[in-house]
């Protein structure tokens, strides 16, 4: 297990639907117990994963890296968590904020290198697929274009409302809801080959 020293912080704290009081467990890893943070670690990697995951578009090797990266900055921020929510809910934002960084990272990187005549088309195309390949959910989620595959997973699956998607994206609340339109009805016709 990585130990890392640093410490950084989630933006937006998540409120919970218990009174966030910090688990005897997450109270020994803030004073540095690396056994009690890897038993935090147990507990929540499952999750942690499946939500990179499908942030990620289905990559596993992503959504590992992902995963890993949460874990670094949980550990460097766990200083930080005073427990005015679920610890689960402060590591699920965490995971967004680190996989929104990420995305942020990614389309700079995209832009400084490739030359574009159409600066709309970096992600608005899905994988070509086959009629013969029967796809199932998470295979049509992977293929959506970043924008509407994040306010689909984060509305959707995950329960934000559109206010919180468009503070974490950095976006207008119309264009959340434009991208969860757009999200659905590349799903349904996805799913219906």
């Amino acid at each position: 297990m990585i130990t890392p020293t640093a410490t950084t912080t989630p933006t937006i704290p998540l409120p919970s639907a218990d009174n966030g009081a910090a688990s005897d467990t997450v109270k020994r890893a803030q004073a540095g117990d690396t056994d009690a943070f890897e038993l935090i670690y147990h507990e929540h990697s499952a999750r942690v994963y499946a939500l990179c995951l499908r942030l990620s578009g289905g990559s596993g090797i992503d959504a590992s890296e992902l995963m890993q990266d949460v874990f670094i900055r949980a550990w460097r921020g766990l200083g930080s968590f005073r427990g005015d929510c679920a610890f689960s809910s402060w590591l699920h934002r965490l995971a967004v904020n680190v996989m929104l960084e990420t995305a942020r990272g990614d389309k700079r990187r995209t832009a400084r290198v490739l030359v574009m005549e159409d600066p709309d088309i970096i992600g608005a195309q899905s994988p070509p697929v086959t009629p013969d390949i029967r796809m199932d959910l998470e295979n049509a989620i992977a293929g959506l274009p970043r924008g509407a595959r994040m306010a689909f997973v984060l509305h959707d699956i995950e329960g934000y409302r559109h206010d919180e998607i468009a503070d974490q994206l950095g976006v207008a609340v119309g264009t959340v809801k434009a991208q969860l339109h757009r999200a659905r009805k590349l799903l349904i016709k996805a799913l219906d080959r």
